[in-house]
């Protein structure tokens, strides 16, 4: 059995953070469930028992174990575990949602799950325990907007570049080559990548293969034919594709869609 819940952010967060989902997990045995990369980060609020998370290619290391964690904009799929319960909130970022949110640079965060208070400190203490007392999900995502609002407005401001260099990855799904960015900006290339994946977590080409990679995923998922999906997302052949799809999800374009679960993620 499962339960989403979904809420729009308020209108002077659009854009930035796309989403805020409740979720309600409930199975007769352990989940393990493959998370692939995304073009963002999320923020987990648990409610319930703590998950535990791993890097597939590193499946014998200790996992984290934690309830409420960020993590931040990856490039590489990640494992996470629940032994049959989860409950929470989820919040899903830009890059750019991100860095307003926590107010620190992506990169500290790179291709990392860490707990949550070991970011927001005190902050995080007493998030958990407010969404904790509340019986609702509307009560729940009111305090966490509440909460979100108030770090977005107090965030540093952004080099303009990078943001600009952003939307137009964003816009074009990844199409957008890094050179051309660099040269509408009159910077070179080099500085272009530095700053950006300073910031945001992955320089502009790690981005766009990333944003490529998410629209790829969403189209298999809702089954359209994967011959269409390569030519559609701008990958050059079908080795192509299959490439991209094991190095980012750890497995092929069908056996992914074979492998989905409701409410996202796919089985590990």
């Amino acid at each position: 059995m499962w339960e989403l819940a979904h809420r729009t952010p308020h209108p002077a967060l659009r854009g930035d953070f796309e989403r805020y989902v409740g979720f309600e997990e409930r199975y007769d045995a352990p989940l393990r469930r493959l998370e692939v990369p995304f073009a963002g980060a999320a923020l987990i609020i648990g409610l319930g028992p703590p998950h535990r998370m791993w890097d597939p290619d590193h499946a014998d290391a200790p996992p984290l174990v934690c309830r409420s964690f960020i993590a931040g904009v990856h490039d590489q799929a990640t494992i996470v575990e629940h032994d049959g319960y989860a409950c929470g909130i989820e919040i899903h970022f830009t890059p750019l949602g991100a860095r307003r949110f926590l107010g620190m640079p992506g990169s500290e965060l790179t291709n990392r799950i860490v707990e949550l208070e070991a970011v927001l400190g005190r902050d995080a203490r007493e998030l958990d325990e407010r969404l904790g007392e509340l019986v609702t999900w509307e009560a729940r995502f009111d305090a966490l907007e509440a909460a979100v609002l108030a770090r977005a407005d107090a965030a540093p401001l952004l080099e303009p570049a990078v943001e600009w260099a952003w939307r137009r990855l964003r816009d074009t799904h990844g199409g957008a080559a890094v050179h051309e960015l660099a040269g509408e900006l009159g910077c070179s290339r080099r500085h272009l990548a530095r700053s950006f994946g300073a910031e945001l977590g992955l320089p502009p080409k790690a981005i766009a293969r990333v944003l490529r990679f998410e629209r790829a995923a969403g189209m298999v998922r809702a089954g359209r034919e994967l011959a269409d999906v390569a030519y559609s997302c701008g990958y050059y052949d079908q080795p192509h594709f299959n490439r991209d799809f094991r190095a980012l999800a750890g497995t092929t374009p069908s056996d992914f869609l074979a492998r989905a679960l409701p409410g996202g993620g796919t089985a590990g």
